[in-house]
């Protein structure tokens, strides 16, 4: 009978998700080839404004890492009609709010307005694409702010070199641009010319490399009027041409140490380097992070944190970008148990990942998970504003927003045995011992 309501209460979650979550939306191109997403949903009198251009750290040049990230500040610095330090004070005093951020694959600004101001955030992020100064008082300005943002994320963040990849990238990719991580280095950016900043803005923040989306509560017929008035007039950009090399595959496993001045407690990583974020087998390696370490109930937490105590934390992730993924799995010990100990444990579980079947419980309530995440998902305009934004940008495919549920249904439990025996072997990763400085000095 418990089977017989739960199965019910599956059936009724599913048909709950294919009509709530529906997301109606209309694309097309400006003659600039910018790129237009518009979602009205008049629920609510509010509406998100977004830009994302297709340029992340991947897009530097050698010796000259952090400009991506760098623009995420810089650009919040004025235009010629909006003046230095006015972007924040204009935002706040008509009800607003924004923020910006950066990744390997894109950058992403947005605006979330009362609806009555979305003229404003549509100006304003013209502002951005078509007329921001780029001098020296504001690249001076933000010099330091991006490096106070590294010391406290990355510089003085405990376990910051696992999490944020610069203790990672440089070895898993020799080839690629990934080797350098988003946040980049303040050595190059304290070389940069002025010149060289104004350079990348015109190569990048054009129209042509980048996608509009505007969510909420809005009058289609004159979004679409102001959106010709204030995109339309800004110039096309060059062709950018990406041909990033591809990367040999791992064949023997990478050995590395760390050493983090902000901790106590050292750490084993197990990094893999897997397929882009739009492949298939990334939604599935996603899907083994859940098995692996979503929860107290999840294989690895259960066995390494509750029964053998041999873990203080554990976790699985797969960190998508759009060339390639990264698989990371990092573990701390508790007492004196060895990092050895813990590779062996988390190896025995990969291993019966890569030899048996998972129990249909076990898959059934992985199903759940994604089912429930998906109806939980994109639910207000500034989530929804991203995700098409992404899905179009990063996937090729704005209806994804809708079908990604599809996917992981796909997802057989001989698929999530394939993609552990493909990617998750031990010949194919980077194993990093993470310690304390002290373990250096005592050396």
């Amino acid at each position: 009978m418990k089977k017989t309501i739960f199965s019910m209460a599956f059936l009724l979650l599913a048909g709950y998700t294919a009509s709530a979550q529906k997301v109606a939306f209309e694309e097309y191109d400006l003659d600039n080839g910018l790129h237009v997403i518009l979602h009205q949903d008049n629920s609510a009198p509010v509406v998100t404004t977004s830009v994302m251009y297709h340029v992340g750290s991947k897009d530097e040049e050698v010796n000259r890492t952090g400009f991506a990230h760098f623009f995420e500040h810089l650009l919040f610095e004025g235009t010629e009609n909006i003046k230095r330090g006015e972007w924040f004070k204009i935002v706040s005093s008509h009800g607003g709010s924004n923020n910006a951020n950066t990744t390997t694959d894109r950058t992403y600004y947005y605006e979330t307005f009362p609806s009555n101001n979305l003229q404003l955030g549509l100006w304003m992020e013209s502002e951005r694409m078509m007329h921001a100064v780029i001098n020296q008082v504001g690249v001076d300005t933000q010099n330091e702010v991006v490096k106070e943002e590294k010391r406290q994320r990355v510089d003085n963040s405990p376990y910051g070199g696992l999490l944020y990849g610069t203790a990672v990238q440089p070895y898993l990719f020799k080839k690629h641009p990934y080797r350098t991580t988003t946040i980049g280095s303040m050595k190059d950016l304290d070389a940069a010319k002025l010149n060289e900043f104004i350079d990348f803005y015109h190569k990048f923040y054009i129209p042509n490399n980048a996608v509009l989306v505007v969510a909420g509560d809005i009058d289609v017929p004159q979004t679409k009027k102001w959106i010709k008035e204030y995109f339309a007039p800004i110039q096309k950009g060059n062709t950018i041409n990406r041909n990033f090399p591809k990367e040999d595959p791992i064949t023997q496993e990478i050995k590395t140490t760390e050493y983090d001045s902000n901790i106590q407690v050292p750490a084993l990583g197990l990094v893999y380097r897997t397929p882009g974020m739009a492949e298939k087998d990334a939604y599935t390696l996603d899907m083994i992070s859940t098995y692996l370490s979503g929860g107290k109930s999840s294989k690895l937490y259960k066995k390494m944190v509750d029964e053998k105590k041999s873990a203080l934390q554990v976790i699985a992730f797969n960190r998508p970008m759009e060339d390639y993924s990264m698989y990371n799995i990092i573990a701390l010990p508790i007492g004196k148990t060895s990092l050895d100990t813990l590779e062996t444990q988390i190896d025995e579980e990969i291993a019966k990942l890569q030899t048996n079947l998972i129990s249909e419980d076990d898959y059934q309530k992985l199903q759940n998970i994604k089912e429930n995440d998906f109806v939980n998902a994109n639910s207000g305009v500034e989530g929804i504003a991203n995700t098409l934004a992404r899905d179009y940008m990063l996937y090729g495919n704005t209806n994804l927003i809708n079908t990604e549920i599809d996917i992981y249904k796909s997802i057989t439990r001989e698929d999530i045995r394939a993609a552990a025996k493909k990617y998750l072997n031990k010949n194919q990763r980077l194993r990093i011992e993470y310690l304390p400085e002290s373990a250096k000095e005592s050396k």
